[in-house]
């Protein structure tokens, strides 16, 4: 299994590399169970879920709170066949059998119930990607589905899903949905954009 995130980050503020460098520090503690590499565009986080998820959610609540206009948009991956297989992406989420849809939906609304919550009010959209599978859209309703009863849904748009709440509870909803819909050893992609403190009206 191979997964992991390509991620940019956009402080709207004059001193923004200021805020990336500092928020940065934020995968400090994650740096042992990640591999990060940056570039000019953008930073690659590859790792389990378990971990790329909470150090998402870490980095982008430490840019947040310096209460600018903070976007992060991010391309998530898991089991792309071109990519060959990394220990360090050994995962709890995908060990066994895919349980039944029901379970499963069960299983993501409880762990999000248990994420620890933050100080920080974020909005997401994003969209759900469950490849090469026949039954690709019971996966992608099942989402749905879920989403609508994590507290965090606001809206479907088209071509995408809204959700919004405490950075805590929203990144533990994008880390179920990426995990529990799709099987284990497929190939599940996300295209998400997350939003604080943004000046546009809701």
């Amino acid at each position: 299994m191979f997964s992991g995130a390509q991620i940019s980050l956009y402080p709207m503020t004059g001193d923004f590399v200021g805020v990336i460098m500092s928020s940065f520090g934020a995968l400090d503690p994650y740096r042992e169970s990640l591999r990060i590499e940056t570039d000019d565009i953008s930073t690659l986080l590859v790792g389990p879920p378990e971990v790329l998820f909470p150090a998402l959610r870490d980095l982008f609540t430490t840019a947040s709170r310096t209460g600018v206009h903070c976007v992060l948009s991010a391309a998530i991956s898991r089991g792309c066949p071109g990519e060959p297989d990394d220990a360090i992406c050994q995962s709890k989420h995908f060990a066994g059998s895919m349980p039944p849809l029901a379970e499963r939906q069960a299983f993501a609304i409880a762990a999000v119930k248990e994420a620890p919550e933050t100080d920080v009010f974020s909005v997401a959209q994003f969209s759900l990607y469950v490849m090469g599978e026949h039954r690709h859209m019971d996966e992608i309703y099942g989402c749905v589905e879920f989403l609508k009863a994590s507290g965090t849904f606001e809206k479907s748009k088209h071509f995408a899903t809204k959700l919004s709440g405490n950075t805590g509870t929203l990144f533990a909803t994008l880390e179920q949905a990426f995990c529990r819909f799709g099987p284990p050893e497929g190939h599940v992609t996300i295209d998400l954009t997350v939003s604080a403190n943004s000046p546009s009206p809701r």
